[in-house]
């Protein structure tokens, strides 16, 4: 039977593809292209989430690269991850927000498939002597130990899991985050605060004040990418409560905080 690795994103796709290499194994790779950790999630149907992702493309400057076919690579995704007549093997860190929504999704999608895990932050301290808080961020020649740690996903861990994504569907916040109870629903102001906090009243450039954000945001878990940061912070520019001298979505402009 194939064994397919599935990944919650493109970046520890590589890696673990590289890990594979590292012990001459040709498993399939599939890495997932969305962050579910932010957006609409009330519907399963792929179009949706392109069209939320292309109105933060659509306005980034010019430079930056855009998505060519989010919905026709969800689509090819859900496709081969539900195929029959494959040995899954889902990878996933829960102190991730991004992977955690994931990992949740795919329970939801399902069904009666059997399904093996290597949950990055329970295998992690045991085999690689420290805690791991993202698959994402572990690299090949430490991915490479963990082969082999998959277990089983138990009926009632699936039915468990699905019932908390369906209440995270059913609430359809802007944002998903990491807490000590799991994944719960978050505001859209949610990040303001924190990007506040990292702006002056002398002129910093964007991508400083989102680097630092993005830094904080980070421990104890991963809770949110860049771009969702950059939204916000031209969601505050328009509500007056950063200035800024020019156009918001350029990394290179510069914001600060109103006299």
């Amino acid at each position: 039977m194939k064994t397919i690795h599935i990944l919650p994103s493109v970046s520890a796709g590589i890696e673990l593809r590289h890990a594979l290499q590292l012990v001459a194994r040709d498993d399939e790779v599939l890495s997932f292209c969305d962050d579910l950790s932010c957006g609409p999630i009330d519907t399963n149907v792929p179009s949706s989430r392109a069209n939320w992702w292309n109105q933060f493309h659509d306005g980034l400057a010019l430079g930056d690269d855009r998505p060519e076919s989010c919905e026709h690579d969800l689509c090819e995704f859900w496709r081969r991850a539900t195929a029959p007549g494959l040995r899954r093997i889902v990878w996933f860190g829960r102190h991730s927000a991004l992977e955690l929504a994931f990992f949740l999704a795919w329970t939801e999608r399902l069904g009666e498939m059997p399904c093996e895990i290597i949950d990055v932050t329970e295998s992690g301290p045991t085999v690689l002597s420290r805690p791991v808080e993202a698959v994402s961020i572990v690299p090949a020649e430490a991915l490479r130990l963990l082969f082999g740690t998959e277990r089983p996903m138990m009926r009632e861990e699936i039915d468990e899991n699905r019932r908390r994504w369906q209440r995270l569907q059913g609430e359809n916040a802007p944002f998903r985050v990491v807490t000590e109870r799991g994944l719960v629903s978050a505001s859209a102001d949610h990040f303001d605060a924190l990007l506040l906090s990292h702006a002056t009243s002398d002129w910093q450039e964007i991508r400083r004040v989102v680097g630092h954000a993005l830094g904080t945001s980070s421990e104890p878990y991963f809770q949110v990418g860049d771009l969702m940061l950059r939204a916000r912070v031209v969601a505050l520019v328009n509500e007056g409560r950063l200035l800024a001298d020019g156009d918001s979505w350029d990394w290179r402009r510069q914001v600060r905080l109103p006299a």
